[in-house]
């Protein structure tokens, strides 16, 4: 029963990759999933849309998220609800760590 317990920080959980975007899941079933993000300077996911609410907790870095027409800046500690069916995108404006997680 306790096999699939693991104790980690968030922080050393994902590491940066130069010029990309990492991502790593933690959980994912039919309630909803967890991953983690790591985002080199200057990249970027473009505008899209999800059927589900989204919460976005960024552990470490700067972010620029859009979500409709509002522009918001997002620093360490900080978190975001991105509602379900409104476009958004995120862009790392320095080297960022985030945990997105969605409900279905």
């Amino acid at each position: 029963m306790t096999e699939n317990i693991q104790k980690q920080k968030l922080i050393e959980a994902i590491a940066f990759q130069e010029g990309s975007i990492v991502s790593k899941q933690i959980i994912k079933n039919q309630c909803g999933n967890l991953t983690l993000f790591a985002f080199d300077k200057d990249e970027s996911l473009s505008e899209h849309t999800s059927p589900y609410n989204a919460f976005v907790y960024l552990i470490e870095g700067e972010m620029e998220i859009k979500i409709g027409d509002e522009i918001y800046n997002i620093t360490t500690g900080e978190m975001i609800v991105m509602p379900a069916n409104i476009p958004h995108g995120l862009k790392a404006l320095q080297k960022s760590k985030m945990l997105l997680v969605m409900i279905k």
